[in-house]
């Protein structure tokens, strides 16, 4: 058994079904601890390697946190406990900095450091396994109907855990019609007048401010080359007008670059092809400009993406921005 394996029967049998989104959680814990003990006894002037390699096992302590805050959380907002989301949020971030803070003294080999702020760490993390185990996730289990911790499922999958092996699915898998809807949930809002996207629901008035503001020019080329969608952002970077809409894409460019654009279209019907890549400077802006093929879950390709933003003021960003500036 490897030494960070979990013990076999688990301790919390007959406690929460396998899987169960709080007996991972649980689970998770139990490794965390492992890696904390295991480091205190590594003298990092020594085996500073064999401390990065558990180190970093560690930090994916994210993963951990990245669950609760966009699949506990919410469900607890849902039920009116916000201080999970407000509090513990900030312990998390805490934690994160400090990985940041030891990470940076082990890739300087500053060890001097590296215990001091290890230390920091592990005694943040030890205090908030305990507040998840003493206060969080008992009162979770209260507050959550079996419903919908079933609703846990794919968005843990879609973030990821610690383990190096998935837990065991929950609910376990089993064949489900296309037509069955898997993420029946209770909304506070209604969605009578809403259309039902891969996650979440839209208006299309919403759909199309959504489009309006964004800062980047797209335009929906459908599986017969032809011009569908543009979004009317107000600073666009290549004008649009509305007569575009049903033209032959090969007909919307300069003759010079015809012969891209049916390589670009070419090389992504066959499959051959996932992106094309563009960048030029355009009256004194540094314009990226990519393409993306549009294709069902089967492959069946619908058509491609043309996205082209302004990036020159993104170029132009250093160092960092965490603190609103307005005046």
């Amino acid at each position: 058994m490897n030494e960070f394996s979990l013990p076999k029967p688990s301790p919390f049998d007959g406690y929460f079904p396998d899987g169960h989104p709080i007996r991972t959680y649980m689970e998770e814990n139990i490794l965390i601890n492992k890696y904390i003990s295991k480091l205190k006894f590594i003298d990092v002037d020594k085996e500073l390697e064999l401390y990065t390699e558990i180190f970093e096992k560690l930090a994916t302590i994210n993963l951990h946190f990245i669950r609760k805050e966009n699949q506990l959380f919410p469900y607890l907002e849902k039920h009116g406990w916000t201080s999970p989301s407000q509090n513990m949020w900030a312990m998390h971030d805490n934690i994160r900095d400090y990985i940041k803070a030891v990470r940076g003294y082990i890739t300087a080999k500053d060890i001097s450091n590296i215990g001091g702020a290890s230390k920091q760490l592990f005694t943040t993390i030890e205090h908030l396994l305990s507040v998840e185990e003493g206060r969080l996730f008992p009162n979770a289990m209260q507050m959550l109907s079996e419903d919908e911790w079933r609703e846990f499922k794919d968005g843990d999958k879609e973030i990821g855990w610690m383990f190096e092996k998935d837990p065991t699915p929950y609910p376990e898998d089993k064949y489900i019609h296309p037509s069955e809807d898997t993420q029946k949930r209770t909304l506070p809002f209604g969605i009578d007048d809403k259309t039902h996207y891969d996650e979440g629901y839209l208006t299309p008035e919403q759909v199309n401010s959504i489009f309006r503001i964004l800062p980047v020019d797209i335009t929906y080329v459908n599986e017969n080359d032809q011009v569908v969608f543009y979004n009317r952002g107000e600073d666009r970077v290549f004008p649009r007008s509305a007569g575009i809409i049903g033209r032959e894409v090969r007909f919307c460019h300069p003759p010079k670059s015809v012969d891209q654009v049916i390589k670009i279209l070419e090389e992504f019907k066959a499959g051959r092809q996932d992106l094309a890549e563009f960048w030029i400077n355009f009256k004194g802006q540094f314009i990226h400009i990519q393409y993306f093929p549009v294709r069902d879950p089967d492959g069946t390709y619908r058509g491609v993406i043309e996205m082209s933003q302004d990036v020159t003021h993104i170029r132009s960003l250093e160092g960092e921005k965490r603190l609103l500036d307005w005046e």
